[in-house]
């Protein structure tokens, strides 16, 4: 059976109603069955720009979906109303949020797999009273979970982040040793749940040249190498801390199966230029299923069907592996 993912249409005025259209009729995304959440007037405004869009149904809930070829079933929000397009607003924000919100609330009741959200904006959820610096946050908050992490994957590399959404000098208070160890665990638990058995990660280190011996900066010997070393003695193939320079070049090679970034940039910047329309973003350690295209709501296009769904086709197959892997462990562990 394939899994059941749920796809957020995301801001009802950026670009997530397009390519969740899109992607809906790419033969790649056959490998799971798809039910849109959020606005469906968005949707069929829409579907005026994405050639060959999928006809639109409303169903109450995922068990009446009926998954025809050429039609996409979509529970709709409450607070769904026509807003404008491209244009920030507390509305939009609102509907955004209470997609993603219905979508966790059916994925932990195991009426789907897992959910693919397509894009958010930061500000107009902030207007609509729900000041979360993202998908990520909402995530964990909605599902009470303490540790968690967002890893992003673009061809052969996968990254995963310490920390994420905050400026550098907080950052600085937030790589603590505990955190790393933490992070390091979880990426390692995740590439597990991947299938990969004995998964090998590297560590980069926060300063340039990784301390370059502590020339500049110390936080490589007094809080990441302990984190690795405890990491190893749980039987974890970690190591590091690697210069971030070259750890991302090296994972991309083959040496590691996945890199873990000290902070936002660190670890964006390697995978967007690797893959910037196909980069995928997983939130590890939910209790459900998550990915994501990994770009913005990107207001300045949004309404002329010039938006690449390549991102929300690859969050899809992604998602689908991972909720696979998921019903696969829950099938052995019976």
């Amino acid at each position: 059976m394939r899994p059941l993912l749920g796809l957020t249409v995301g801001d009802p005025a950026g670009v997530g109603p397009e390519v969740v259209l899109a992607a809906a009729r790419d033969p790649r995304v056959e490998v799971a069955r798809l039910l849109a959440i959020g606005s469906m007037a968005a949707l069929r405004s829409a579907a005026a720009v994405v050639p060959d869009a999928p006809a639109l149904r409303a169903v109450a809930t995922p068990a009446e979906a009926r998954f025809e070829p050429g039609t996409l079933d979509v529970v709709v929000v409450p607070s769904d109303r026509a807003v404008p397009v491209g244009t920030l607003s507390a509305e939009a924000g609102k509907i955004a949020f209470d997609g993603v919100a219905h979508a966790v609330e059916l994925a932990v009741a195991g009426d789907i797999d897992g959910i693919v959200t397509a894009p958010l904006n930061k500000e107009a959820i902030a207007l609509a009273g729900y000041p979360y610096p993202g998908h990520t946050e909402i995530l964990a908050d909605l599902t009470g979970t303490a540790d968690f992490a967002m890893m992003l994957t673009a061809l052969k590399l996968r990254v995963v982040h310490v920390t994420t959404h905050v400026g550098i000098r907080k950052m600085l208070e937030k790589v603590t040793t505990e955190r790393v160890l933490t992070t390091i665990r979880l990426a390692h638990r995740a590439l597990r749940d991947m299938g990969i058995e004995a998964p090998s990660v590297g560590v980069a280190g926060l300063n340039p040249h990784a301390g370059e011996g502590g020339l500049f900066g110390d936080e490589e010997q007094t809080t990441i190498t302990p984190a690795i070393e405890q990491a190893r003695a749980e039987g974890i193939d970690a190591t590091g801390p690697w210069p971030a320079d070259t750890l991302f070049g090296r994972a991309v090679a083959g040496d590691f199966d996945v890199a873990i970034a000290m902070y936002h940039d660190q670890g964006h910047i390697a995978v967007k230029v690797l893959g910037f329309e196909t980069g995928v973003n997983a939130t590890i350690g939910l209790p459900i299923v998550r990915t994501s295209v990994d770009h913005g709501t990107a207001f300045d296009i949004a309404g002329t069907g010039k938006a690449s769904a390549e991102s929300m086709v690859e969050a899809v197959t992604v998602g689908a592996s991972m909720a696979a892997a998921r019903v696969r462990a829950r099938g052995e562990s019976a």
